[in-house]
């Protein structure tokens, strides 16, 4: 009996060793960097979920105009969406050649592929551009003759009539269609530019040496550093064109910076998804370690606790003010059935993933990060969903599925529209490596992993 504890022992010991070593031994570069072939297969899927949920939109909300009305909403409900992955990814991918950092590397090519979707964004932007009347009251009635006779007939309160005159220099068909060319246009500029950079510095002649890595890391931040300053305000100016106005009587001076945050939130989501998905697989198989796995993780809690910080403290200034200008915005999503998504939307958007996400063991474990970054994508649609459904007049405290089947719409539209971006996603991701090679960081991911 001793003399087989002494045995067990000693093989306890040894794969403790094995295991020990196994994170002390420096990786190797895989000789193949290329995306596996199981992103086309992901790729086709989701044009099949795409397609699948377009039909059913259709068949099912296109024939009432109640129907209809709900299928444009949800559509700019996934466009939002899309919007913020594109938009995101550019932010981090700007941050993360200002800053430095392994964590960088790792995500830089999902960041880029996700940015490289911008004209996707452009073309699907169109819709909305197209039929905004039907959105929006600015649009519906551009000018003051229109305001003052909507108001007449019933459809504009006074105070929407008035607000809508006061900001008709911002909120008009043409400014809003001029706001959408400018932020769009120099989003696709700036994506242009440093997804063609990171091809070129990959090909530089002198790649591997210092000079090299200062040459393209003073290039990056050249650009990316007043670039971060441009896109936060012309994102701001986006966003409350396209999803503040839908109520033309509301203000708030944070709404900018919390859709910043909501975009950090959603991108990091779908970044660590995409590398642990890709890590069963070379080359992220080798190279995604648990290290930068539990750095990610970290990071996305940090854009959970800002996101709560931001929403709370609005919510908490504009309540505790009793204005009445600013309370109708917050009586709207909280009356009726809206209290049920509201706290759907804390709990979901905020406290489950801030209370799991304390957990070090869970940031760790590829199963356990796969679920909750799925669930954080979902509680960023019903978050987006809070935000716009409850700016129209037959919505506004008053949520109700019976005899209003359409807002269902929210839920095959918004998959459908997000599916059809994916298809592009992931194919942009298909066209290079997935590690960017002339980057000093590429030798710190192959380090022993002194953390297990």
């Amino acid at each position: 009996m001793e003399m087989a504890d002494k045995h067990h022992g000693a093989a306890l010991t040894h794969g403790h060793v094995a295991q020990h070593d196994a994170h002390s031994v420096p990786r190797t570069l895989p000789a193949v960097l290329a995306a596996p072939g199981v992103v086309s297969t992901w790729r086709m899927r989701a044009g099949i979920v795409a397609i699948v949920f377009a039909i059913i939109s259709v068949l099912c909300f296109a024939w009432t105009h109640e129907g209809r009305n709900h299928l444009l909403r949800a559509y700019l409900m996934g466009y939002m969406t899309c919007f913020n992955f594109c938009g995101g990814a550019l932010a981090f991918l700007m941050v993360q050649y200002v800053s430095g950092g392994k964590w960088g590397q790792i995500l830089r090519r999902p960041l880029e592929a996700m940015t490289r979707t911008i004209w996707v964004v452009i073309l699907m932007l169109l819709p909305v551009l197209f039929l905004m009347k039907h959105l929006y009251q600015w649009a519906a009635f551009p000018n003051a003759a229109a305001t003052l006779q909507a108001y007449r007939q019933g459809l504009m309160t006074q105070e929407q009539q008035l607000t809508a005159n006061a900001k008709h220099a911002m909120l008009n068909p043409a400014a809003a269609m001029v706001a959408a060319a400018i932020v769009l246009g120099w989003m696709a500029l700036v994506i242009t530019l440093l997804n063609y950079w990171s091809v070129q510095r990959d090909n530089d002649p002198e790649a591997g040496t210092q000079a090299s890595f200062d040459k393209w890391r003073v290039r990056f931040e050249n650009l990316s550093g007043p670039s971060i300053l441009l896109y936060v305000l012309l994102m701001t100016a986006f966003v409350i064109v396209f999803v503040k106005s839908l109520d033309v009587t509301w203000y708030s001076s944070v709404y900018g910076l919390q859709f910043l945050v909501a975009q950090g939130y959603a991108v990091l989501a779908l970044g660590i998804l995409s590398l642990i998905l890709l890590s069963r697989y070379e080359p992220m198989k080798t190279m995604f370690r648990i290290t930068e796995q539990h750095d990610m993780g970290k990071l996305a809690f940090a854009f959970v606790m800002l996101n709560i910080y931001l929403c709370f403290a609005e919510f908490l200034i504009i309540w505790s003010g009793n204005v009445p200008d600013e309370i109708p915005w917050y009586l709207h999503r909280i009356h009726g059935g809206w209290w049920t998504i509201c706290s759907l939307d804390v709990i979901c958007h905020w406290v489950i993933p801030f209370c799991l996400l304390l957990s070090r063991d869970l940031k760790r474990s590829k199963r356990k990060m796969i679920w909750l970054c799925v669930f954080m994508l979902v509680a960023r649609l019903i978050d987006m969903f809070w935000l716009i459904e409850p700016n129209f007049k037959d919505a506004a405290g008053n949520l109700h599925i019976a005899g209003n089947i359409g807002i269902l719409a929210y839920v095959t539209v918004p998959i459908s529209v997000i599916a059809f971006w994916m298809v592009f996603y992931l194919n942009e991701l298909m066209k290079r490596p997935l590690i960017n090679v002339n980057d000093p960081h590429t030798e710190e991911l192959l380090e022993p992993e002194h953390a297990h």
